[in-house]
């Protein structure tokens, strides 16, 4: 008899597929900025850096969970504030390449932020990448404090599509060095709003305009539905029109670019100066995500373990009380002869871990339950599926 416990809504079934090259559904392009390039990779450390954000925005995806609190996360993992080392860890732990740092407004939190771009530039060098998302035309003279601490790229929101305000921010950002643009979630129901912003932006010192496919979430789920927006199929969290609308302008970009008529109304425009990139929701779940877990898991993977191509990571287990449990070890490593190395006692969950294949041999023989286990390569291995291989009950 098997039986299964699902947590994620994940069936185990393939789980042994190992992962090589995994097709995912976008590539970068080669005027993408570094820290695109870089999340496309799945080399990027997300540095959550605080919850505080005092403008609300109606689409913002945080969960209540995040929003409005001040603590940090490295990737999945919550740190405390100021933990650098912690931070560098969770780097270290994904071999990353960069970081990108978010929050809530990351401008909220200017010292820290300041401390841990020059605390990171300090421990991985000065090819270590470093951008960042803020909502607010902060101080001109500012740009300069980022700049000096080593931040190589900055992306600003504009709040209610209102560019004005955030003028004299970017030429400062700009002038100072940093890779200068803009990123916007693509809301359906403003493409006037935002057609006219990409005529708008010729006369700014912006580098790029990253478009994102709004995304509705646990988080904005009841604004969303009060401003009339359902989702684009049922396999995505994308706002129905807003991926067709962000093609439409990326694509006015680059007709504009090539120098060819307009696709979508035939007009011949000048080019615009700077760089359209689309990113859609699902690309975001199972491109960026999946290819840092994959990235994580590659680095941290244990020897009785198995890197899935989802990025996820399944072993078996064999439960044991704690003082059983090296009796047990001692006992499996002597009749399969399997090395000592590959039997993990897990103390949390009063289990020992080893590969499936020994799992499966002894699941039958053993009285005591074994199982195959998934779980996330994240800092705290969120355990997704429990597959039970010879039930006790």
């Amino acid at each position: 008899m098997v039986t299964i416990k699902s947590i994620g809504g994940i069936f185990i079934k393939n789980l042994v597929r190992i992962v090589q090259a995994p097709q995912l559904p976008e590539v970068a392009d080669d005027l993408d900025t570094e820290g695109c390039i870089q999340c496309q990779m799945g080399s990027k450390l997300v540095l959550f850096i605080t919850g505080h954000c005092h403008w609300m925005c109606d689409y913002c995806p945080l969960s209540e969970t995040r929003r409005e609190i001040d603590f940090m996360y490295a990737n999945e993992r919550k740190i405390e504030i100021g933990d650098w080392q912690a931070v560098i860890d969770e780097s270290k732990a994904m071999n990353a390449t960069g970081a990108g740092i978010t929050g809530g407004d990351p401008v909220m939190a200017r010292e820290r932020v300041l401390e841990g771009v020059k605390i990171l530039k300090a421990e991985f060098g000065p090819e270590y990448h470093l951008h960042m998302y803020t909502s607010i035309p902060f101080k001109p003279e500012w740009a300069k404090d980022f700049a000096e601490a080593g931040l190589d790229e900055i992306r600003f929101h504009f709040l209610d599509l209102e560019s004005e305000k955030y003028r004299k921010t970017i030429a400062a950002c700009k002038d100072s060095g940093m890779l200068t643009g803009v990123e916007l979630p693509c809301e359906p129901d403003k493409e006037e709003e935002l057609m006219q912003l990409l005529e708008t932006m010729r006369g700014m010192d912006v580098q790029f305009l990253n478009l994102n496919e709004l995304e509705i979430t646990v988080g904005n789920h009841d604004n969303m539905e009060l401003r009339g927006f359902n989702l684009s199929t049922e396999i995505t969290a994308g706002a129905a029109g807003s991926a067709e609308l962000s093609i439409a302008m990326r694509d006015r970009v680059m007709a504009a670019e090539l120098g060819i008529p307009d696709p979508m109304d035939g007009v011949l425009r000048d080019p615009y100066g700077y760089h359209l990139k689309f990113c859609t929701s699902t690309y975001k779940d199972s491109g960026q995500l999946r290819r840092r877990f994959i990235r994580r898991g590659e680095h941290t993977i244990a020897p009785h373990e198995t890197l899935t191509d989802d990025g996820t990571l399944i072993f078996g287990a064999l439960s044991s009380p704690p003082e059983e449990q090296e009796n047990w070890i001692n006992e499996i490593s002597s009749e399969t002869g399997l090395p000592s190395r590959f039997l993990y006692w897990d103390e949390l969950n009063s289990r020992i871990e080893m590969p499936l294949v020994v799992a499966e041999d002894i699941a039958n023989v053993v009285d005591a339950e074994v199982s195959i286990v998934e779980v996330t390569p994240t800092y705290e291995r969120m355990e997704l599926t429990v597959v039970v291989l010879n039930s006790k009950m």
